[in-house]
Formats: structure tokens, C-alpha cells, sequence
């Protein structure tokens, strides 16, 4: 994403955590944390498997995207949502996302 924003002024990417606690407990908790900070560098550690405080408020955002994720029939991350509504699984490098969404 960093490297898309980096050369496409024209893209943003609104990310939506909805933590798979199935397959990654402490997800919720950690979701939970980065949300209530409103923190790039939280989200950033998380990835990096960084130990991540515990979470300052309730936020009701994770759980109303849970919601959301089963109600589109998101199952698994990464997972991109495009502006046309497409729903794109796994992971893609820059090029890829470029191309999915199309030239400047």
C-alpha cells in the first residue's frame, strides 16, 4: 500500500480492521488498541508481531466490521474492496493493485 501511495496521488486506501479470531486470537484485542489510538505505527508493530498495549476505549468499529466482513463474504486478509465494489483476496504487490484499479 505504502509503495501505491507513494507513486499514485490519486489512491487511498481506507483500511478496515476485522480481526480473524478463529485463526489469530489476540487479534480482537490487538484491533481493538490501534483503533483506539488511531495509529499507523500500532498497526504497523501488529504486523510486525510487536507486543501492542492494551486497548484505552471500548471501540465498537472492530465489531461492526466483523459485521460487515460476513455480511460481504469476506473470509480471510488481506482483502481489498475496490471503488467499483469488487472484492479482490490475498495479497498483491503494487503493480498488481495499479492494475486492478486502473491507470491515473
Amino acid at each position: 500500500m505504502k509503495k501505491v501511495v507513494k507513486d499514485r496521488k490519486d489512491i487511498a486506501f481506507y483500511i478496515k480492521l476485522a480481526p480473524l479470531v478463529n485463526i489469530h486470537p489476540q487479534a480482537y484485542e490487538k484491533s481493538k488498541a490501534i483503533v483506539c489510538e488511531n495509529s499507523l505505527k500500532l498497526l504497523e508493530d501488529a504486523y510486525e508481531k510487536k507486543p501492542l498495549p492494551a486497548a484505552k476505549c471500548l471501540a465498537p468499529s472492530i465489531d461492526k466490521n466483523i459485521e460487515l466482513v460476513k455480511k460481504i463474504g469476506i473470509t480471510g486478509a488481506p482483502a481489498m474492496v475496490l471503488p467499483d465494489g469488487r472484492i479482490i483476496r490475498g495479497f498483491k504487490d503494487a503493480s498488481a493493485i495499479n492494475e486492478l484499479i486502473g491507470n491515473k
